[in-house]
């Protein structure tokens, strides 16, 4: 799906105030009016995307997640499949009142209020959650808790006391919108506005329900358990549908987005689903070869030192990584081997070392009897 810049649409930098994106989107919505150029389908998409890139833009929330994460963050459906997204984007946004709100319902066209009373999502919830090493590896099922907005449970999310309901606006006849002509310097035009009397509901409560105070809906506290999927990584989101603010007139609750946290380990290091350590061996153990054992995620592995094996070599563990997402393949572990020089020797320690270094020759050496070689040839002095 390709879209443009948000930015672009309006005409303004990244970084523009609330007034310079107000004000963007006046002239623009001025310009591409379908109003102003009736049967102009060009006209027409212009306007609709100018009204999409402000309902994201004039939204604290959404242009925060739209400046971090682009149309990913606002938009669920942008790049379905690619995952990890933020969601909650402009599709519910009431572009009759962002229109109203800025040209006091100036222009026609069927905007208004006409969604105030129809089915909306509720809001989308972010928190982040910390997780272990080992818990990221193998996958986890962890308690949450959190705040969202429920329906009152006293009355039902209506809002009236209980034993009575909401009765129909007098003034906008249960419709939620009040329809009136404007003369603009563009002609008369035609103005739909959201009820005051009701909010744009239809809907009138005379006697308030004392939990909710009439609003039909309640913040509170609540508990559930999500599924970490094995391999998740430091960074990675994860969505629960369902689980943000409940909808309003009907429509489906928000959802839930969980930005996953993974702490570090003591031993390994881990870079997408590979991990690294360093293993430390003697140096009797690197020049004559040995078998060591070393912990993986999966438990101890033995490992083959061969013979004269030189430090800051690395060792491939095939499969000793992490799992992939929703794969049975894992990723590989690499054993980084570091030979220690002993310290604190004794007399008879030292005197052996001697022995040793004496009946050495080049073939005992060979990275340095070429290094040498190297030396003599780049400098005549050597």
């Amino acid at each position: 799906m390709d879209k443009r810049d948000y930015y672009e649409v309006l005409g303004i930098n990244k970084g523009a105030s609330d007034n310079e994106i107000k004000s963007a989107y006046r002239k623009m919505a001025k310009k591409y009016h379908p109003d102003l150029h009736p049967g102009d389908k060009e006209a027409e998409e212009k306007f609709k995307e100018i009204n999409e890139a402000y309902a994201v833009l004039s939204d604290s929330d959404k242009k925060a997640r739209y400046d971090q994460f682009g149309h990913a963050g606002v938009d669920p459906n942008y790049g379905a499949g690619a995952g990890g997204g933020f969601g909650g984007g402009f599709q519910d946004v009431d572009l009759g009142d962002i229109f109203g709100n800025i040209f006091g319902g100036g222009f026609g066209g069927g905007f208004g209020g006409q969604r105030r009373n129809a089915p909306r999502k509720g809001r989308t919830l972010e928190m982040a959650l910390t997780i272990t090493f080992e818990e990221a590896a193998f996958g986890v099922e962890k308690e949450i808790s959190y705040m969202r907005v429920e329906n009152c449970a006293k009355c039902g999310g209506s809002g009236a006391k209980p034993g009575t309901s909401p009765i129909t606006c007098s003034v906008c006849n249960g419709t939620g919108q009040v329809r009136s002509a404007q003369n603009t310097p563009f002609g008369q035009f035609m103005s739909t506005r959201t009820c005051t009397a009701c909010g744009g509901t239809g809907k009138v409560i005379k006697d308030k329900c004392a939990d909710c105070d009439g609003k039909g809906k309640v913040r509170r506290k609540i508990k559930k358990t999500v599924k970490i999927p094995a391999g998740i990584a430091d960074g990675q989101v994860i969505q629960n549908s369902g689980g943000g603010d409940v909808g309003s007139n009907g429509g489906r609750p928000g959802d839930l987005y969980i930005q996953i946290s993974v702490g570090k380990h003591a031993v390994f290091e881990r870079d997408g689903q590979d991990i690294h350590c360093d293993v430390p061996i003697t140096f009797v153990q690197a020049a004559l070869g040995a078998e060591i054992e070393v912990p993986t995620l999966y438990g101890k592995e033995k490992v083959k030192i061969s013979e004269g094996l030189q430090s800051h070599e690395t060792i491939t563990l095939k499969g000793k990584g992490l799992p992939y997402i929703n794969s049975s393949n894992r990723g590989n572990q690499y054993v980084r081997i570091i030979v220690e020089v002993p310290k604190n020797l004794t007399s008879k320690q030292k005197e052996i070392l001697q022995q040793f270094a004496e009946s050495s020759n080049e073939k005992n050496y060979n990275k340095q009897t070429k290094w040498w070689e190297k030396i003599k040839k780049t400098f005549d002095s050597f």
